[in-house]
């Protein structure tokens, strides 16, 4: 395996010595929205918006945004992709489908199916070969990539369901991996990943940890932090480094990494390197290419094509829903620090797809953004414009201001004497902390962060409340609500029905330990 990392490293040095020609933005995504039309106008969608019409516009673009409205998942699966799902062939895309991803996001729905395609598989083999080569951007030790590779996704079993199978993406993309690739670097191994239960894989994890030399770790911040606490203890070592000298690289991804970058300090024992991706189950859409930047450079010639709607009031209703007369962009018309939600058509069938997140821009040159937010996880009951990436900042500045370890937190509004309040839950282990303190520090970034919020607090937002909870009862939760795993977020923002369960979990805990 160190002959294969070292010609991995000569591969990555010989590709930087040349000059490799790139096209433009707007050149890419014109070429991926034709080649999406050509290769989908034969299909039950491509009929019924005539595609073949389309292709013969002078503006592309214009006649592909007039014609084919916007879809959030339950009109593209109650309109086309439930047909995929009962076995129909070219319904969005040419051939039967065979594989559906089961989303594993925040929203209030069960489980979405999300359609994965041949030509969709190949689209996310080849980010990660994007990806890789990026590194070279990198100052990585040499060993690295002759090292081992701890993925820690949802299960690799795929569920077999007549003629299609189902499960988490990872488990998709696993079944697809090269056997090489899988049986040289892969960790915890097929065996370990075919587990369905994510608590037997954590166990199995933990007590096999000191028998694998694991440079590289992927996976969703919590869970990755979970895993190497559990390590820690059970191993009764000081840091993750005692287990893992060689590690080097934490590639992460599906929430901000910023609340927990603190607490991965406390578990490590020297620097390594944080590398931000961008994907999920609709495909895979970029990562941080450049070292100092936190920005995530989209791929834009890679089977998908992207659009960005201003996240404002003019183009979403209250609840966060896209309204069909919204104002689209192409990739060379956004603005930087403007918040916009991403719209995506795809090699899986994806049209015109509201996927949910919310970006800012940070080079416009770059083509690199920040996650800042979901379309249906911000608060704004008054005006206050609360993103996550506002709660995220005020998260990481109380716990450097007061040294203090906050593994979740969440929040919610409501009305409450006649005007506006925000309730924060926090999830911090020592609970004799002071949580008055906490609020005070959380509030006083926001005023600072956000001008609407700050002007909110002395009018229709003066109550402002907060709840310390261990840890255990956010992971509890999601356990009680089937969404426990690695794939899963717990949401930042509490709405609705999800609130409702929340409120009533919280209850039932109280009661049960005051019986």
């Amino acid at each position: 395996m160190a002959l294969l990392g070292h010609l991995i490293n000569r591969s990555l040095r010989i590709r930087k010595s040349f000059t490799i020609q790139t096209g433009s933005p707007r050149g890419y995504q014109h070429q991926v929205l034709s080649r999406l039309l050509v290769k989908a106008r034969n299909t039950h969608f491509g009929k019924h918006y005539h595609f073949d019409e389309l292709l013969k516009s002078d503006q592309l673009y214009t006649a592909f945004k007039k014609n084919i409205p916007f879809h959030n998942y339950n009109q593209m699966y109650g309109r086309w992709w439930k047909f995929c799902h009962e076995g129909e062939s070219n319904v969005c895309w040419p051939g039967k489908v065979k594989y559906f991803a089961l989303s594993s996001g925040t929203s209030e729905s069960s489980s979405k199916h999300i359609p994965v395609t041949d030509d969709m598989i190949k689209s996310v083999k080849r980010a990660g070969m994007k990806q890789f080569f990026s590194m070279q951007n990198f100052k990585l030790p040499s060993g690295v990539f002759d090292k081992g590779i701890l993925m820690l996704g949802g299960t690799t079993s795929l569920f077999e369901r007549g003629d299609y199978y189902e499960g988490d993406m990872s488990g998709i993309s696993a079944k697809n991996m090269p056997k090489w690739l899988s049986y040289l670097f892969y960790k915890p191994g097929q065996s370990i990943s075919k587990r369905t239960r994510w608590e037997d894989r954590i166990k199995l994890i933990v007590r096999k940890a000191p028998t694998w030399n694991v440079g590289i770790v992927c996976g969703v911040p919590a869970w990755v932090q979970i895993v190497f606490e559990e390590i820690i203890k059970y191993h009764k070592v000081n840091n993750i480094h005692d287990i893992w000298p060689n590690l080097a690289l934490y590639i992460h991804g599906g929430v901000s990494f910023e609340p927990y970058k603190e607490n991965f300090k406390n578990l490590l024992g020297h620097p390594i390197t944080y590398i931000e991706t961008y994907m999920a189950s609709e495909g895979s859409f970029g990562f941080q290419a450049r070292p100092n930047t936190s920005g995530i450079k989209l791929i834009l010639n890679n089977g998908i094509f992207y659009e960005f709607v201003p996240f404002n009031e003019e183009n979403f209703t209250e609840d966060g829903e896209i309204k069909q007369e919204a104002e689209s962009y192409q990739i060379h018309e956004v603005v930087e620090n403007n918040k916009y939600a991403v719209v995506l058509s795809t090699c899986a069938g994806a049209w015109r797809y509201v996927i949910g997140d919310v970006v800012k821009f940070t080079s416009v040159k770059n083509y690199e953004f920040v996650i800042v937010g979901r379309t249906k996880q911000f608060l704004s009951l008054c005006g206050e414009h609360l993103s996550i990436d506002n709660m995220n900042k005020a998260i990481d500045e109380v716990q450097k201001q007061m040294n203090i370890s906050i593994k979740e937190f969440t929040v919610s509004g409501f009305v409450h004497n006649g005007l506006f309040a925000h309730k924060w839950y926090i999830g911090i282990d020592d609970l004799e902390v002071d949580k008055d303190v906490i609020m005070h520090h959380i509030d006083a970034t926001l005023c600072k962060i956000n001008d609407d919020y700050a002007v909110e607090r002395t009018a229709a937002l003066p109550h402002i409340f907060i709840e310390i909870l261990p840890t255990s009862t956010f992971i509890d939760f999601l356990h009680a609500t089937g969404k426990f795993g690695a794939m899963n977020k717990f949401p930042r923002v509490l709405k609705n029905s999800q609130l409702e369960q929340w409120t009533k979990f919280l209850s039932a805990r109280v009661e049960s330990f005051t019986a």
